[in-house]
């Protein structure tokens, strides 16, 4: 087989890179260890940048989430009991951020891709990646037991962070550079109204909250908990009594409960590797970087480099430019350290620490305080949350 980009990873990244070179005429061919419903069944993210939801109408997959999504021009800091909202239109000259699952972005860029007739390998076994350091790189996989060798111009590593791509690269030519938090996020989906119209970030003696959702009557929460909790400790009557002591008596008098459809706890870890291009091989997404998820960075910062990427094959192809495949590395790690930098401060200000020093907590306090009296720290945090310009 032969394609002008390989694309490894079906999850949203890859989608959205294999559209928007379809779009630009230029050919390829996704290749996905899993199977389809598996990709689409990954609970994510569901907050997007404005730059993501212009990315996407530029893919030509965003009437649905104009149709469905809910657009927020801020949301809430709680602490101490009361509520504290950060106003993001005013802040920032009009932006706003977009709640749309990625789940739902997923399922988009799936059907966008089956319409338009592009091919993609699901449940793709033994994927391989060699000569990515020549002008002929390829890759080897086996489907249904015959191994198959695609021949390609550039290879698009977007298989996250336990994929093939990044492990591919011999040790000596990388760098990580990593940072474990000692609790996770328990989350819970069910079908019930969200406790309020933009989320809810709070802090509180027992733990850090996210009052999140999906629509109007499909809520999102998470819990901070030990990372030795299972989610068979947590019964749905534990999580929901539990998030009612951390909002306090006002806020979960409105709190609607019901039964989960989905728990599971997601552990916290700040991760990046540079470079990320290695001769015509490219990383994205979570194979390059992962952030916690406070502040929402994730997804976001995965369609940055997709941006960069497309943009660069785009000047390879059209103009016989190698600019910006030279400039890929260095454009991506620019705005993926200044996020990652945003979503740390987020939360290491937001969550509480196992054996923290007294000191840590009143400073916490003096900097959340801060925070809601000073126009000029919340503009540096608005533009961080809607998302820096590329």
């Amino acid at each position: 087989m032969r394609t002008q980009v390989l694309i490894v990873g079906a999850g949203p990244s890859g989608l959205l890179l294999g559209q928007l070179l379809h779009k630009a005429g230029i050919e390829n061919l996704i290749v996905e260890r899993q199977s389809g419903g598996y990709v689409l069944g990954r609970i994510r993210a569901g907050v997007l940048e404005q730059t993501t939801v212009d990315l996407l109408d530029e893919a030509g997959v965003g009437a649905r989430m104009h149709a469905k999504g809910l657009l927020h021009g801020g949301f809430e800091l709680a602490f101490d009991g009361k509520r504290h909202r950060i106003d993001l239109q005013a802040l920032t000259g009009g932006k706003s951020v977009m709640v749309y699952g990625q789940t739902d972005v997923t399922r988009d860029l799936m059907e966008a891709r089956a319409s338009a007739g592009l091919p993609t390998l699901y449940e793709a076994q033994d994927v391989s990646l060699h000569g990515f350091d020549s002008d002929a790189p390829f890759a080897r996989c086996k489907m249904a037991g015959k191994e198959i060798e695609i021949r390609c111009d550039f290879i698009a590593g977007c298989d996250g962070y336990h994929g093939v791509s990044r492990a591919s690269v011999p040790a000596a030519v990388i760098q990580t550079y990593e940072k474990i938090y000692p609790f996770g996020w328990l989350g819970l989906l069910s079908d019930t109204s969200p406790v309020s119209h933009e989320l809810i970030y709070g802090r509180h003696e027992r733990g850090f909250t996210l009052c999140s959702m999906r629509s109007q009557t499909r809520s999102r929460y998470y819990l901070q908990v030990p990372l030795s909790d299972r989610v068979e400790d947590w019964s749905d009557a534990r999580f929901w009594d539990e998030l009612a002591q951390r909002l306090g008596s006002e806020t979960a008098a409105g709190l609607v409960t019901g039964p989960a459809l989905e728990k599971s706890i997601a552990p916290l870890r700040s991760f990046v590797a540079e470079p990320m291009r290695f001769g015509r091989l490219f990383l994205a997404g979570d194979a390059a970087h992962i952030v916690p998820p406070t502040g929402a960075k994730g997804l976001n910062l995965a369609a940055s480099d997709v941006y960069y990427l497309w943009q660069a094959l785009g000047e390879h192809y059209r103009e016989q430019s190698q600019a910006g495949i030279e400039h890929y590395s260095a454009r991506c790690l620019s705005r993926i350290w200044k996020a990652e930098r945003f979503s740390w401060w987020f939360t290491s200000l937001m969550h509480t620490f196992k054996n923290e020093p007294a000191i840590d907590a009143k400073l916490h306090r003096s900097e959340l305080e801060y925070l809601i009296s000073s126009p000029a720290a919340q503009t540096v945090m608005a533009e961080n949350y809607v998302g820096l310009p590329w």
